[in-house]
């Protein structure tokens, strides 16, 4: 996989306007995004001032650029990616396409976010499947929880490859292994880590990954992606799609009205009005995955492990709890703690946000998500917030 070249730049901070008012350590939930993101957005407005001087060709190149930069950042083919509004749009997708049958098993775990629920739920009413929620045997959800779960009624295994309720990460390859020995197929969330950690869907053995691209992507809201591995092209059923979805879409003059064909590739799939400088989450995501795969997921994966264990070291053991793997090689990019009470966990919370040290309560624990504009004083405020 490759990941790009990471920039050679020292103070990281210089890459985002400052935040004078508070300290943010809240990236999982939603990324400030960099000044060359905002840049671009800035400009794609100022574009609208005179719409006569866009060139058609911008209707395909950014889209087509953006494929690009996320197929690289995976390790994946252009052909496999499309362009979405975000994680649910591309469970949505194998939702829809999917061919199911009565009594098919969907596969997913007790606490997951919530697009898990809202997208298979509806299903078993639609068509007859059962959502089957697995509750984690220990503390985290593992492997084998979802394995000894499966049956020979299994047709897919939905889940996040990192958690976004204790930052745990996923064994997703045992899981890839397991669903294909029996048939099924595995579907990752990747929101919560894609590009702050390497991945590589050679390795990860999925069959299907989305991800929201407004947090560790550092992309506007309203932005992700949704990956298929591309033997699989044939075997999801395209619905409806976007008129610039269809094959041939790069010349206007062409486009066929009487009886239009989704692409062949992802494309198929793309969310309605990606095109050009008119839409500016595009631009945006556009410019900040070009940033992300030149400064390179694991500089942020190691810049967040260092801080996130510094954390873990410094909270005050009587009082706190980690609530994340203490092994970083088994936790995503940040890490999360509880108060010796949920009571008490939510009364530190609210401390945390009055004094302006920005952070999310998920699932009855505080969750840290640091970046590169972020050091140990940031940690060091935060644990002085913590132990009065």
């Amino acid at each position: 996989m490759s990941s790009g070249t990471s920039l050679q730049i020292t103070d990281w901070r210089q890459e985002w306007f400052e935040i004078e008012d508070a300290t943010y350590l809240n990236v999982s939930a939603q990324a400030p995004m960099p000044r060359v993101a905002l840049r671009a957005v800035q400009a794609a407005l100022e574009a609208k001032k005179n719409p006569h001087h866009i060139p058609d060709s911008i209707y395909y190149e950014i889209p087509n650029r953006l494929r690009s930069s996320i197929a690289t950042l995976m390790g994946g083919k252009t052909e496999e990616v499309a362009l979405t509004t975000g994680a649910s749009t591309g469970v949505a997708a194998v939702a829809y396409g999917l061919p199911w049958k009565a009594g098919d098993e969907i596969i997913t775990t007790k606490s997951e976010f919530p697009l898990q629920y809202t997208s298979w739920k509806p299903m078993e009413e639609r068509e007859g499947v059962l959502v089957k929620i697995v509750a984690p045997r220990e503390q985290f959800i593992s492997a084998d929880d979802l394995i000894a779960a499966m049956t020979p009624r299994t047709k897919l295994v939905s889940v996040s490859l990192v958690r976004f309720d204790d930052g745990s990460l996923l064994d997703a390859r045992r899981v890839a292994k397991a669903c294909h020995d029996r048939g099924a197929y595995l579907l990752l969330d990747a929101s919560q880590c894609c590009g702050a950690m390497p991945m590589d869907v050679n390795q990860l053995g999925a069959d299907f990954i989305v991800s929201a691209g407004y947090k560790w992507l550092l992309g506007p809201f309203g932005s992700g992606f949704f990956w298929i591995k591309s033997e699989h092209l044939s075997i999801v059923r395209p619905g409806p799609f976007y008129w610039m979805a269809v094959e041939g879409s790069d010349n206007f003059a062409a486009l066929n009205f009487a009886d239009p064909k989704p692409a062949r590739s992802a494309k198929r799939w793309d969310a309605a009005e990606w095109a050009s400088t008119f839409n500016f989450n595009l631009v945006g995501m556009d410019a900040s995955v070009d940033f992300v795969s030149r400064l390179g997921p694991n500089l942020v994966y190691e810049h967040n492990r260092k801080l996130v264990d510094f954390m873990f070291e410094r909270l005050p053991k009587d009082r706190c709890l980690p609530a994340s793997p203490l092994d970083a090689s088994q936790r995503g990019p940040y890490g999360c703690f509880t108060a010796r009470t949920p009571e008490k966990t939510a009364e530190l919370y609210q401390r945390l946000r009055k004094e302006n040290v920005v952070v999310s309560l998920r699932e009855g624990k505080i969750r840290v998500s640091p970046h590169l504009f972020n050091s140990e004083r940031d940690i060091d405020r935060l644990i002085r917030v913590v132990t009065p």
